[in-house]
């Protein structure tokens, strides 16, 4: 149901929304005027016939049909004007809730717009005035594509004096309990945060977790530490990661690809450009290792610590922070069990790294201490379906477990 007894609602102001298995529609109100009374509840199966509502059509609304109907026996009119009341029937329907409030920020008066149902449901849910949008279809209908694209040349900044597409956040006094302080955001952050939300709202996410034996893999990075400490590189577990990473989007470019502008084809690239997460004082920064999966782990090693040394000290070029294909943010540093990366666009996976703890693990029927890693995988339910994301923590839990799979020469050397 989309309104409540003792709401007042215009003409075409939805009422509630009908779903058969096959499609959904709005009912809108016929008349302007005050909701007495609702005949029906959620989840209520009714036929064709039944009384959903009543209400009391306003005054004003009573004289608009009397100018409509002037052609219409002068007693008919005289009818309609001591009218109190009306009952609108509709067919069967499974309504979906909504409170006042939201529709109070979404419903706007789009009576002499050409669009369908779920359209103007759409609208309303993108916080969008159908008066504004320019509808392609037949006589000016306006299509979802037409909806989509408002919306984004509105967030893009294309079209100006536009409502904003979500609802806006109240404004709280936050002084008038307590002290407090304001500190300006970085620069960085001023940047990162719309980027960051409009990844949100228009990447559908969905993120696969796993978790990776990696005691032989840390066996081998305790091994080549040694022997990297010499080239002053402190080696940690995320160069493993990396080329781990970068084989395995050779085998799976979907990963490794970008939705074209249209949104109606699949851009794979021949190259493998993975960003990290580096954490600096002023913000978190991408650098990106471009050609990964034509380096060694050492050169990766190497790479890592310059270009985070570059972004902590505020030297890293603009070049090192274009061109990704595919992000790893590894926060295993500073702890936790594991966390739901934000895809970073135009990319459409994420990998998510958390803190590897030791856990006890039944082998041959023993419990034995084993070094466990959490993997995350966010990606875009638009290009990669739960089975491909399966797949690839699957095959990536594989290789970190048996590091001979992807690191030959170093496997063989220790």
């Amino acid at each position: 149901m989309h309104v409540q007894p003792g709401d007042r609602l215009n003409i075409d102001d939805p009422i509630l929304t009908l779903e058969t298995e096959k499609a959904a529609m709005e009912i809108p109100s016929p008349v302007s005027g005050k909701l007495i009374e609702l005949y029906v509840q959620n989840g209520d199966k009714i036929n064709e016939g039944y009384d959903l509502c009543l209400m009391e059509i306003a005054e004003t609304d009573t004289k608009v049909e009397e100018k409509e109907k002037n052609t219409e026996p002068q007693k008919k009119n005289e009818t309609i004007k001591k009218e109190k009341s009306t009952q609108i029937t509709q067919a069967q329907r499974k309504p979906i809730e909504s409170k006042k409030s939201d529709r109070e920020f979404f419903n706007t008066s789009v009576a002499s717009v050409h669009a369908s149902p779920s359209v103007r449901k759409l609208s309303r849910e993108l916080g969008v005035d159908l008066n504004q949008v320019n509808g392609s279809g037949m006589k000016g209908r306006i299509l979802p594509e037409d909806l989509k694209s408002f919306v984004k040349a509105a967030m893009s900044g294309n079209i100006v004096g536009v409502q904003s597409a979500l609802p806006e956040l109240p404004v709280v006094d936050h002084s008038a309990f307590g002290d407090i302080e304001s500190v300006p955001l970085s620069r960085i952050k001023k940047i990162s945060g719309p980027r960051l939300q409009a990844s949100w709202i228009n990447i559908p996410h969905v993120t696969q977790h796993d978790e990776a034996d990696i005691n032989y893999l840390e066996q081998l990075r305790l091994d080549l530490k040694k022997s990297y400490k010499s080239d002053g590189i402190s080696l940690s577990i995320l160069p493993f990661i990396v080329v781990a990473v970068s084989q395995l989007l050779k085998q799976m470019p979907d990963f490794n690809s970008s939705l074209d502008e249209k949104n109606s084809a699949l851009i794979h690239k021949r190259y493998v450009n993975i960003g990290f997460a580096a954490n600096t004082e002023k913000g978190l920064m991408v650098p990106v290792i471009k050609n990964a999966d034509q380096k060694s782990l050492k050169e990766i090693s190497q790479e890592l610590v310059k270009l985070s040394e570059d972004a902590r000290n505020g030297k890293i070029k603009l070049e090192d922070l274009q061109g990704g294909t595919f992000t790893i943010s590894s926060l295993g540093g500073f702890g936790g069990v594991g966390f739901t990366p934000i895809i970073n666009p135009p990319e459409v996976a994420i990998l998510g790294v958390a803190r590897a703890q030791i856990r006890p693990i039944m082998i041959k029927g023993k419990f034995l201490p084993r070094l466990i890693l959490p993997l995350s995988l966010s990606y875009d339910h638009r290009v990669i379906d739960g089975v491909g994301g399966i797949q690839f923590t699957t095959a990536l839990k594989q290789m970190l477990e048996n590091p001979e799979s992807f690191l030959p020469e170093e496997t063989s050397d220790g």
